[in-house]
Formats: structure tokens, C-alpha cells, sequence
């Protein structure tokens, strides 16, 4: 509460020192100019449901909400801070270090001129395309990874780009035990050399580095090596563009540290008789002009997951990825209809033990995927009048594969010995494929369309950590089209089909949403395991919801009452389990 008040006092200080440079006249004004606040609200009050199960926790009505106040000063300097209330808990599924009904989630102050861009307090920053390091905030994942420190971007060309960093990582309310130090160079060579014929050509070097004290620890008496205080990971980055072609290169090594030891769930235990390196590849190459465009990644990724603290690495205890220093998605293609998101990869870049019942050894994994999209001109036989445009997206992950030896004899102990050695390029311990085709077809100006065919196979046993590999393999149809109205008016239809071999069957689900002008709109959709499945959980039970929406200007009112399927939430390929729930949500977002 101390700091609170202490950051509110220091922004309005500030904003009360420079109203006095302003005339009185105009004061408020100008004030008003220079002022941004946002508002954003997520209640739910969940309900006791006979095919969703009772709600027994004691606070049935929970809310996350955020208050973002930002004050430019003047010319260069700018402060500015977050509050967040918790009240009185958070909403489900959320981690328990947002515990505090009202409290400050971050505050900064900021000097920039055209070279120099000084940050001290709260900051987001990111390396490369994250995988060395990215602090970000995504409140529907409730991830907020910001440091705590000072930042410093110093440009002394238009060429050259130099940033440095120090902090400690936001954990809930408070801040890691850890130091984070950090920097990076971006260098233009096409600028530098004034190469005119290539459009970029950039390389980036990066360095962050982790110090974690273990010293009050209690030792391990079967250690046999000493975790390292200091992790480092460097990054190297070169972007090639020229004409139409594009491709990019990274690579990151991290430095040795011990290994999570998650044989026994709920248990946070780490091996110390071997210490093991990470590192990523990344590769994206691709071609586009008006009207096509084809482009391809490839990642490969070992012992990659990248944490502030040691325990944060037990998704059991840390499922929504608090602390972790930096960005890994799943590089699948990312589906806005409800059947595509039953079963969904996650990437699996860390290096550890799973499940005690059936073991599971885990040290990266390897794939690529491949996007296509092509428009068919209008005016010929399959374009027609307006034109037709298709998409093709194919994606393939496997675990990597790697020779593992542990000559542990205890069961109870298994993996401590563990040690192993992976192979560069082999795809042969399939994870999850996937093929979506795509077309979108305008008929007429009020009417368009669009079909969505998706097949694949998800290797469950695995990634859901059951065991032997088990694969469910489905394909997924869906068709939606929107007939715009006059006034604003408009009705959109969606209707979907999900049919599995055997794990969940087959599934029903669609959408009706009907907007009576551009601001206030309705909708009604439903998903169904019409078939009895393995997957009791979740069979024979409308998950339904119905709600609508309502914008003025800059503030939207959303209200929702349904079903929540349990499962994964995923925002840009990075996810969090949600529970099976009934209840009706409101939503609140506003800005002035």
C-alpha cells in the first residue's frame, strides 16, 4: 500500500508541477490533451450447474479490472501507472499472485529525445522475436511478465540501435528474487553501406542474463554438481529482404543449469548430478506479391523454457507462466472457431520428466510449418464478379529425438541420473499435424462467405501426458457467411462439424450473431458432443452462450451467459487451462 500511494502522489505531483507552466484559462484543457486513461473491467458470477457441476468455492462472484493512467509531462518526459483490483478474488483459473483486492500492478517515468528513450520503474521489452526475451502483458491469459528497473534505447544513427536493461521480473504484486540484465544491438547494413538494392538486411545481437541466489537452499546431498547463480543466453538475428523475398535467421544458445526433476507431480525437485545448455533455431522464408504470397518457418527448439525463478519452470504450480522470460508460442495456425480449439498444440520446448505413473522425458521439439494464399482474379470462372481468395496453411511438431540414459534404480527416484543427446534434424516423434484450407467468397456486395476445412492429428498420450504415444486423429468443416442489411444491419450464420476416431467423437457447433447497427449486436452459439466418447467430461452437454455487445464512441459493454468448456485458452498460440464453468461474465472497456 506504501508503494501504492507513493507512485500516485509522484504522478500527480508531477501533473500539478507542470499545470502551473500552463495558463489558467486553459489549464484543464490542455491537461485533458495530454491525459490517457483506460478502463478495462472482466466480472464473472459463476453458477451451480447440474451438467457443469456446482460452483463449491465461497466467492461465486469474482472481477479482474485494470486502470492504465498515462500523462505526457512535456516534450520528453511522460509517467505513468496501472492499478489492478482482484475483488474479492480473481476470476478462476488465474494465478493466486494476483492476490490483492486493490493494488499497484506497475508505474514508470519516461525521458525521450530522438536519440535517447530512458525508462525507469515498469517496462516491456523484447529481444529478437522474444525467444531470447520479451516482457509482455496479455490480461485474458493473465500474463503480465513486465521488469521492474530501468531501460535505455540509445540511437547514435539511423543505422544503429542500442538498448541495455536491468530489473527484477513482476511476480504478482511483487517482484522476483532474481537480477535480469540485458542488451541488444540492431544493426541496418543496408542503411550503413547504402546497399539500394536490398530492402533490409539487419543484423541483431542480443544478451540476457539471469542471477538467482541459492545460497540459503538447503543442499542436496546426492548433488554431485553446484547450480550456476548465473544463466546467460545470447541471441544473434539477420533479416534479409529483397524485391519479394524475405527471410530471417535466429539462433540462441543458453548457458547450462539444472534440470526440473517433474517426475512427481506437485513436487518442485531439480536434478544436480548434470547441468544442460539450451538453444533455438528459427527460420522463416517466403515470397509475396499482389494477389500470392507463400512463406515457410522452421523452429527447432531444446531445453528452451527460460524463467527469472528456479520454481516457476513446475507448470503444476505455475500453469499460467508467471515469470517466464521469454516468448514461445505454438507456431499453428490460430483458429477463431470453438471445434478448432478442442484440441490445441502447445509448444514443447523445456527438457523434463512428466508423470509419475506412465514417465514421459521431454527435451524440445522440432517442425515447420507453411502458409499459402492466392486470389483468383475477378472476372474469370472461378473468381467471378468480386473475386475469390484461398488460404492453405500446413504445419508439422515432434518431440526431438534423443538417446536418454539413466542408470537410477530407484523407482522413486528415477531421472536424477538422467542425461541424454538429441539429434539435429529428425521429425520422426510426431506431435501434431495439421492441414486448413481456406476460401472466402464475396457473392454479392451484402453476401460473403467462408468455407474452412481442417484435418490433423494430436498425439494425446503425449502432450497431454498420458502415457504411450495414443494420436486422435479429426477433421473439422465449417461454413459461415454474412448478409449485410441497410442501416448497419447485418446477420452472420456459422456452422461447424468436428469428427474424431474415437477420443471425442463427433461434435456439433455453430453461431448465430445479428447486429442491429454498428454498435449494439447479439449472438447465440453452441457446441455439442452429440456421441457417447472416452471423453465423459465433457459429452452430451450444450456449452452454449448467448450474450451481446454495445459500443459508444471509446467504451464497449459486453454481457455473456453460458457454458465454459474445460481446456485451454490460447491467445497468440500461448495458452492457459481453464475449468468447466457456468455463469453469466460482463465485460467493460473504456478509454478517454
Amino acid at each position: 500500500m506504501n508503494k501504492l500511494i507513493l507512485a500516485v502522489l509522484v504522478f500527480f505531483t508531477s501533473v500539478a508541477v507542470h499545470s502551473q507552466k500552463i495558463d489558467e484559462k486553459n489549464s484543464f484543457d490542455k491537461i485533458k490533451e495530454r491525459l490517457n486513461v483506460g478502463f478495462e473491467s472482466n466480472s464473472q458470477w459463476y453458477l451451480n450447474d447440474d451438467k457443469t457441476g456446482d460452483f463449491d468455492e465461497d466467492e461465486k462472484l469474482r472481477a479482474n479490472s485494470y486502470l492504465r493512467i498515462d500523462y505526457q509531462i512535456s516534450e520528453r518526459f511522460s509517467s505513468g501507472f496501472q492499478l489492478e483490483s482482484y475483488m474479492p478474488e480473481p476470476l478462476l483459473n488465474y494465478s493466486r499472485l494476483f492476490d490483492k483486492e486493490i493494488g499497484l500492478g506497475t508505474f514508470y517515468l519516461n525521458y525521450r529525445t530522438k536519440k535517447l528513450d530512458l525508462t525507469l520503474g515498469y517496462y516491456y521489452a523484447q529481444f529478437g522475436s522474444g525467444l531470447i526475451l520479451r516482457a509482455w502483458e496479455d490480461r485474458a491469459l493473465g500474463a503480465n511478465n513486465a521488469l521492474r528497473g530501468g531501460k535505455i534505447v540509445y540511437d547514435p544513427t539511423s543505422y544503429l540501435r542500442l538498448t541495455a536493461l536491468y530489473g527484477k521480473q513482476r511476480k504478482g504484486f511483487e517482484v522476483s528474487d532474481s537480477n535480469i540484465f540485458g542488451f541488444e544491438t540492431q544493426f541496418d547494413i543496408a542503411d550503413a553501406l547504402q546497399i539500394e538494392r536490398l530492402n533490409t538486411l539487419q543484423l541483431g545481437l542480443s544478451y540476457v542474463g539471469k542471477q538467482e541466489d541459492y545460497s540459503n537452499e538447503t543442499p542436496n546431498p546426492n548433488a554431485t554438481v553446484k547450480i550456476p547463480e548465473m544463466v546467460n543466453a545470447f541471441g544473434a538475428q539477420l533479416d534479409l529482404e529483397y524485391k519479394n523475398i524475405y527471410t530471417n535467421f535466429e539462433f540462441i544458445y543458453k548457458s547450462e543449469n539444472a534440470r526440473l526433476n517433474n517426475f512427481i507431480p506437485n513436487i518442485v525437485s531439480f536434478s544436480e548430478k548434470a547441468l544442460f545448455n539450451g538453444n533455438a533455431i528459427t527460420w522463416n522464408i517466403g515470397y509475396s506479391q499482389k494477389g500470392f504470397g507463400i512463406g515457410s518457418t522452421f523452429r527447432r527448439l531444446e531445453n528452451m523454457r527460460f524463467f527469472s525463478e528456479k520454481s516457476a519452470l513446475n507448470l503444476n504450480n505455475n500453469p499460467t507462466n508467471q515469470m517466464s522470460l521469454n516468448y514461445i508460442p505454438a507456431l499453428t495456425k490460430q483458429h477463431d472457431y470453438t471445434l478448432a480449439n478442442i484440441y490445441l498444440y502447445q509448444s514443447q520446448p523445456g527438457l523434463v520428466i512428466e508423470n509419475y505413473e506412465f514417465p514421459l522425458v521431454k527435451s524440445g521439439e522440432i517442425g515447420e510449418s507453411l502458409d499459402l494464399f492466392y486470389n483468383i482474379k475477378k472476372g474469370t470462372l472461378f473468381g467471378g464478379k468480386y473475386g475469390t481468395k484461398l488460404s492453405l496453411n500446413w504445419s508439422y511438431w515432434a518431440n526431438l529425438k534423443s538417446n536418454y540414459t539413466d542408470p537410477s534404480g530407484t523407482p522413486y527416484f528415477v531421472g536424477d541420473d538422467l542425461n541424454y543427446e538429441t539429434e539435429l534434424l529428425n521429425f520422426d516423434n510426431k506431435l501434431y499435424s495439421e492441414i486448413n484450407a481456406e476460401l472466402r467468397k464475396k457473392w454479392t456486395p451484402k453476401l460473403k462467405s467462408i468455407f474452412t476445412y481442417i484435418n490433423f492429428s494430436y498425439n494425446q498420450g503425449f502432450l497431454e501426458s498420458k502415457g504411450a504415444d495414443s494420436f486422435v486423429n479429426a477433421w473439422i468443416g465449417i461454413a459461415e457467411s454474412t448478409y449485410k442489411f441497410q442501416g448497419g444491419k447485418s446477420v452472420r450464420l456459422e456452422l461447424q462439424h468436428l469428427s474424431t476416431n474415437d477420443d471425442a467423437r463427433n461434435w456439433a457447433g455453430g453461431t448465430l450473431e445479428y447486429f442491429f447497427n454498428s454498435k449494439f449486436g447479439v449472438y447465440l452459439n453452441d457446441s455439442y458432443n452429440y456421441e457417447d466418447s472416452k471423453n465423459t467430461e465433457n459429452t452430451k452437454i450444450h456449452f452454449f452462450n448467448l450474450g451481446g455487445s454495445y459500443t459508444k464512441g471509446s467504451t464497449r459493454v459486453g454481457i455473456n451467459y453460458g457454458r465454459q468448456r474445460g481446456g485451454l485458452l490460447c491467445v497468440g498460440g500461448v495458452c492457459r487451462p481453464v475449468s468447466k464453468n457456468t455463469g453469466v461474465t460482463l465485460n467493460l472497456v473504456s478509454t478517454f
